[in-house]
């Protein structure tokens, strides 16, 4: 998709605060409200805007472990990358799954309460899973940056 600036412009505010009001916001890209509006909507049906969420933090909803979860698979099978894919698709514990290179098959950032619930669902729900091999947790002592926003500055 072509970016002018004013789109980079109306997408870098969306990405800080998309409550902001049509005004604010047509302001900010150097737009009328009516062509911020149609923007919009056309990075909509365009999938470049996928949703529009709320952030939360972690540690205030209660959530006192973060950890990344490397998982090594039994077998490389499209069937096996399919069953697990779905598996941790559905598992609200995982809050992103990559597919990645290397000794291990991927990689997941997962949230826990506190170490026994962890312990739970690292056996209980991957480990138990009939197309891993093996997992290796990473515990994540600070969260040094973090960031949703693209870096669209042309």
């Amino acid at each position: 998709m072509e970016l002018s600036n004013c789109d980079r412009r109306l997408l870098q505010a969306l990405q800080k605060d998309v409550t902001q009001s049509q005004a604010d916001l047509a302001e900010e890209a150097g737009l009328s409200r009516t062509s911020c509006w149609r923007r919009i909507r056309d990075f909509e049906e365009a999938g470049l805007i996928r949703q529009k969420v709320a952030l939360l933090d972690p540690k205030i909803a209660g959530f006192g472990i973060e950890v990344l979860l490397l998982v090594a698979m039994t077998e490389h099978t499209d069937d096996n990358r399919r069953e697990f894919e779905n598996h941790v698709r559905s598992l609200p514990e995982v809050l992103e799954c990559f597919s990645v290179s290397g000794e291990r098959d991927y990689m997941l950032q997962v949230v826990a309460r506190d170490m026994d619930s962890y312990t739970d669902f690292l056996n209980g729900k991957i480990l138990k899973h009939s197309a891993v091999r093996s997992a290796s947790s990473t515990f994540v002592l600070k969260r040094v940056k973090y960031s949703t926003a693209l870096p669209l500055a042309g």
